[in-house]
């Protein structure tokens, strides 16, 4: 999905490298775009890889003159395991009330077969254009499913594309 709309400002706990606490301010000041990638469980295994595969894209990321951050709603001990087990090169911001997902439309609701209802996050990735004297939500991906992340590549065509 694409369009432009404000950034929602956010200030979280960052338990990965960079300020802590961290701030969309703080990061727009120093780069040209974010790409935040909003996880919906501590427990999924596709949130893990998705949260490697940014910190293994991180020089693409660096050359693009972009950040990513991995946003987790859960309790920040849990972050810190994340943290302490995959090393990730970017920030990983603890948002265990999922405000800041909130914010940026990750989904919150799934149906399982329009009649069980599954509650909880849905993963999600923006793109945040700093560039201007305002951030603005440049790109969105809203999963589908618990399973519906996109790829790197998708994720870093869409950075070009914004960056165009």
């Amino acid at each position: 999905m694409s369009g432009s709309q404000p950034a929602p400002e956010f200030e979280l706990p960052n338990v990965g490298p960079g300020p802590d606490p961290c701030s969309l301010a703080t990061l727009a000041d120093r780069e040209s775009f974010v790409v935040l990638f909003f996880h919906h469980d501590d427990d999924c295994p596709e949130c893990r890889s998705q949260a490697k595969r940014a910190g293994e894209r991180f020089s693409a990321l660096r050359a693009r003159d972009a950040v990513a951050v991995s946003v987790l709603p859960a309790a920040r001990e849990r972050v810190e395991e994340w943290q302490e087990r995959f090393e990730l090169p970017h920030p990983l911001l603890v948002d265990p009330d999922a405000t800041a997902g909130g914010d940026y439309g990750q989904p919150a609701r799934l149906t399982f077969l329009e009649e069980l209802p599954i509650f909880g996050r849905l993963p999600a990735v923006a793109i945040v254009d700093a560039r201007g004297p305002d951030p603005e939500v440049a790109w969105t991906y809203r999963g589908k499913s618990t399973w519906d992340h996109p790829s790197m590549t998708t994720v870093l065509d869409a950075l070009d594309g914004v960056a165009e």
